[in-house]
């Protein structure tokens, strides 16, 4: 049986003197490696996308961080730092897809920007900075460590009782999660529920109430050295399996 097909959105660089579509290589790595599933890359090409192929061929769909912000006007706000890069090729491709692949019962996971793409696809509100609100942490990392620290545990989440990932976690009641965004959730979309909080009570994993399909969205980076961490290799391998029902349904 052929591994079950997931696709990953690009994002828009330029590298060198020539704009590209781009994933980093540890994203790839975590749905061939955690999932057991053989990605795809979508060029973020917007209403330019034919969404039908695309949901026609997935099995999947795994939204991955990016260091860029979504559109401030995509949650109704006015962006607060024109310096921060941002990405409108990539809004315009995923959130149209977020929402078909719910409807359809695709399986989706997403990561970092996935995690705040799906809640503003939805009809959710971010946080800008999430520092600069009263009483939350600062869960940015500093660009000048090196990756092994940026990417190392920054802070615990505390996991719902009872809830999807408390399930894929074997009930576990927190885990320590590293951390590396400055924008993060404020207003949960309709149909979203809140599977795990940080100390501040900041939204960092949630899934879609109501989908038929397997949803899970977090706000850490679980591709990070995938292998190595237990938790991560549970999340990805629920994914994966996901993926492997949805592939095995009779049409």
């Amino acid at each position: 049986m052929r591994r079950p097909l997931v696709i990953v959105p690009a994002c828009t660089r330029h590298i060198g003197s020539h704009p590209d579509h781009a994933v980093h290589s540890k994203y790839i790595d975590a749905v061939v490696q955690g999932a057991g599933c053989m990605p795809l890359i979508l060029p973020a090409l917007g209403a330019q996308t034919d969404f039908e192929t695309v949901l026609a061929a997935a099995d999947g769909i795994m939204l991955t961080g990016s260091a860029s912000n979504l559109q401030a006007i995509l949650y109704g706000q006015e962006v607060l730092n024109l310096e921060l890069p941002q990405d409108h090729a990539r809004d315009a491709t995923t959130l149209p897809l977020i929402r078909a692949a719910i409807k359809r019962g695709i399986p989706l996971m997403a990561i970092c920007r996935g995690f705040q793409e799906l809640n503003v696809a939805l009809g959710g509100s971010l946080h800008q900075a999430v520092q600069e609100v009263p009483g939350m942490m600062d869960h940015r990392d500093s660009p000048q460590d090196p990756l092994e620290k940026q990417y190392g545990p920054a802070h615990r989440v505390h996991i719902a009782p009872g809830g999807k990932l408390a399930r894929i976690l074997d009930g576990a009641a927190e885990i320590m999660v590293n951390s590396l965004h400055g924008q993060g959730v404020d207003r949960l979309a309709p149909g979203l529920v809140a599977e795990a909080t940080a100390d501040d009570g900041l939204v960092e994993a949630c899934t879609v109430a109501t989908a038929p399909g397997f949803t899970l969205a977090v706000q850490w980076h679980p591709e990070w050295q995938a292998t190595a961490n237990r938790d991560s290799m549970k999340m990805f391998q629920a994914f994966g399996q996901a993926c492997r029902t949805y592939q095995e349904r009779i049409p």
